[in-house]
């Protein structure tokens, strides 16, 4: 049959063809080959409540469909963007309905990440008692979007983009079917429409059908695709899974001291319209967080590029987030502040409020100073090197605590002999003061 029957005609293409059996379903065989847990339960028409989490024209909506088609259930579909909890309550008294004909329901719910907690409070009694079986669909990651209670009792099946073989495939078995003959087109179109979809079969298949309504004897040719595909979107959803993970993977790559592959995060980033001073921003941190004092230049770098994108904008201060990135990319690498600041946090819990040292205190009045705040104070630039050997400026139970490991690269390799000499400096006060008797 055309996939262009009257009855079907006004549907979008990616809709007509919601796959009516596993075999027709395409890509995710890492959930759905043959053996697989989630085959055999869709096979056998094991419901159980689950979260189809993935990115965009994966297949979510078509794979719920053939859930419930196999287990011979009822299927009800609701938009978390549209409904709420009036809506929850009118599905769960028609399923105890349709529960009262011996069979079960399935409410699936499209970006289930947009309900709220109390929203997602309303499924919890309905979910554990069976009366309704409960297929999410989200793009955000669940473990950040939904509570703990509704994961408890679902299963989280983790969606991936539509890889390129499984793409062509598909338009390959579309053609045919489309218009009174068929449409013909070749293998380049098919990739270029392929790689504007990006791994989203419902955009590679609206795309497809768009061509072909401007094919030309029933062909699609490669210069007619431009004005179609435009400058395709790059996959990037601000404030997303994917947001993170390439402002992770820029990150990374800095840290790895891979200034290439920084600077395509980089690139990646602004194409999918980030706004480059919250890149500036982590920019900032990395030079913190990676570099510190290995080279202490590079958090000045870092916020010049800032500066400068705040004062110019793009593309001059994109061109200096970049120059940050590089020699972010290529300095010296130390997590040694990074660290020693964690650890002095660990200690601030672990200890309390532990008081100020007596001699580490300001006398600014009389009764202070009889009450011997400031006492035996040693003022460090009235001694030589300006260091005062056996000085404590901790509180006693914290008595000499190291925090700071200076890394033997960069600047910190002078630092870390620096604070060798002190600290020896230290330890030779303190035999001198154990040898006199004084401690």
């Amino acid at each position: 049959m055309s996939l262009f029957e009257p009855e079907n005609q006004f549907q979008p293409l990616a809709a007509r063809l919601r796959p009516d059996s596993l075999a027709d379903f395409v890509g995710q065989a890492h959930l759905l080959a043959p053996g697989k847990p989630l085959r055999q339960a869709i096979e056998n028409g094991q419901l159980h409540s689950m979260i189809f989490w993935g990115p965009p024209g994966t297949g979510k909506t078509s794979l719920a469909r053939l859930l419930a088609r196999y287990a011979e259930a009822e299927f009800v579909s609701i938009s978390a963007v549209l409904s709420g909890v009036k809506e929850i309550r009118n599905v769960v008294a028609m399923a105890k309905q349709v529960a009262g004909q011996g069979r079960k329901t399935i409410l699936f719910v499209d970006e289930v990440h947009r309900f709220n907690k109390g929203q997602q409070d309303a499924f919890l009694p309905h979910v554990e008692e069976g009366t309704i079986i409960l297929v999410g669909a989200t793009t955000e990651n669940p473990s950040f979007e939904l509570n703990n209670a509704l994961l408890s009792r679902a299963r989280v099946y983790r969606l991936h983009s539509i890889d390129e073989e499984a793409m062509l495939g598909l338009l390959q078995r579309v053609l045919p079917g489309m218009g009174e003959t068929g449409i013909k087109a070749d293998i380049g179109v098919l990739k270029a429409i392929t790689t504007s979809a990006q791994g989203d079969a419902r955009l590679a298949l609206n795309l497809l059908e768009i061509a072909a309504d401007s094919a030309i004897d029933d062909t699609i040719k490669l210069d007619q695709l431009g004005p179609i595909l435009g400058e395709s979107a790059r996959r990037f959803d601000q404030g997303g899974d994917l947001f993170y993970e390439q402002i992770s993977a820029l990150h990374k790559a800095v840290r790895g001291s891979a200034p290439d592959a920084a600077l395509y995060w980089f690139a990646r980033m602004l194409d999918g319209g980030c706004d480059p001073l919250y890149i500036a921003r982590r920019v900032v941190r990395m030079a913190t967080e990676d570099i510190g004092n290995a080279d202490p230049r590079a958090l000045q770098v870092a916020l010049n590029s800032w500066d400068v994108q705040r004062r110019l904008g793009s593309p001059e201060g994109e061109l200096a987030i970049a120059q940050a990135i590089v020699y972010l990319s290529v300095a010296a690498k130390s997590n040694a502040v990074y660290l020693a600041l964690k650890q002095a946090k660990d200690d601030v819990i672990k200890f309390g409020s532990l008081e100020v040292p007596m001699h580490l205190r300001n006398a600014p009045t009389q009764m202070m100073t009889e009450m011997g705040y400031g006492e035996e104070y040693q003022y460090a630039h009235d001694h030589e090197d300006a260091f005062v050997a056996g000085e404590e400026y901790f509180p006693e139970p914290l008595s000499r605590r190291q925090y700071y490991f200076p890394v033997d690269r960069g600047l910190e390799v002078k630092i870390g002999a620096k604070l060798d000499y002190l600290r020896s400096q230290n330890d030779a006060s303190k035999m001198k003061r154990y040898i006199s008797g004084e401690e």
